[in-house]
């Protein structure tokens, strides 16, 4: 069911949700060709709502990345897919993401592998690790930083203990 508004019907709804939460253009836009707004009238309100600041794509970017670093745990990999999706461009994101250290990253990342470790069965070290490596690469953290924390002091001490 197609749900058509007109484009001061569209404004009105768009300024409403934007002030109640972050939104990105690429989202605000796939909801306006939803009501079948001309792609002028599409125009118009999103300058509208950049201009008034309703909507910024480097604001949404820097408070969706902090949600899923330190909310959802995932990794830099699973939230550059994320606002990918989201039509987010690429030059607003890489540098946002590139100002985390990579100990934040290895932060979020040790404590789930230290409980991952605890549930996975294995005959041996190797079949662990790889299984610990396959946990990690769906939550999108990259090998490197996964290397890290596997071969750090800190975990081996955690996992011995167990």
């Amino acid at each position: 069911m197609k749900i058509e508004k007109t484009e001061e019907q569209a404004l009105s709804t768009l300024t409403t949700l934007c002030s109640r939460s972050e939104h990105c253009t690429g989202e605000l836009l796939e909801k306006m060709r939803r009501w079948n707004l001309s792609e002028e009238a599409q125009a118009r309100v999103m300058a509208y709502l950049t201009t008034n600041r309703y909507v910024d794509d480097e604001r949404f970017t820097r408070a969706f990345v902090k949600d899923k670093l330190l909310y959802n745990k995932w990794g830099r990999r699973k939230i550059e897919q994320a606002l990918w999706q989201k039509h987010v461009e690429a030059q607003i994101y890489q540098p946002i993401l590139d100002e985390i250290e990579p100990n934040e990253w290895k932060a979020q990342l040790l404590p789930l592998l230290k409980s991952k470790r605890r549930s996975i069965k294995g005959q041996s070290d190797y079949e662990v690790n790889a299984k610990l490596i396959r946990f990690a690469m769906g939550r999108g953290f990259t090998i490197d930083i996964i290397r890290q924390c596997l071969d750090s002091d800190e975990a081996v001490d955690e996992f011995e203990d167990e």
